[in-house]
């Protein structure tokens, strides 16, 4: 008896194991993951303020399609409005997607991204069944992506 209760017992659990780790699985698969690059197009200075127009090479690797609703540049403290742009760019599953952005950022943030410095974007996204969710970026410079 006590011998049949454990085997019930083991393979409940092994059940409720793989249950688990193939919920895992669907979440992993769920997740966004994107990657990207940047080059400066064009570069103008303002005081204490670089404008600074950015073309974005933006990399899905998820299994969902994502609509970016608003992209942040997210290296300093207190970005200002200029910092954040409202955008309408798709990018499909598996695939990537170019786009042109211009920003508004404080004059010293650009020169640290021109001594090596990756800067970062917030993606504020809308996924395909209306969730809104946020994903950080660390963006890789495209060689010879330098405005003077």
């Amino acid at each position: 008896m006590n011998g049949k209760i454990l085997r019930t017992c083991a393979r409940l659990l092994i059940i409720a194991g793989v249950l688990a780790f193939a919920l895992a699985v669907v979440r992993a698969a769920d997740t966004m993951f994107v990657t990207g690059s940047y080059q400066v197009l064009q570069k103008t200075d303002r005081g204490s303020q670089t404008r600074v127009r950015l073309h974005l090479h933006l990399t899905n690797h998820g299994q969902r399609d994502i609509q970016i609703q608003r992209l942040t540049i997210w290296d300093f403290p207190h970005p200002t409005k200029g910092g954040s742009q409202a955008s309408s760019v798709v990018v499909h599953a598996l695939t990537s997607v170019d786009t042109t952005e211009e920003f508004t950022i404080p004059h010293s943030e650009y020169e640290l991204w021109s001594r090596g410095t990756r800067p970062r974007i917030v993606l504020e996204v809308r996924t395909p069944d209306g969730r809104k969710t946020t994903q950080v970026v660390r963006l890789d410079r495209v060689q010879g992506g330098r405005a003077n």
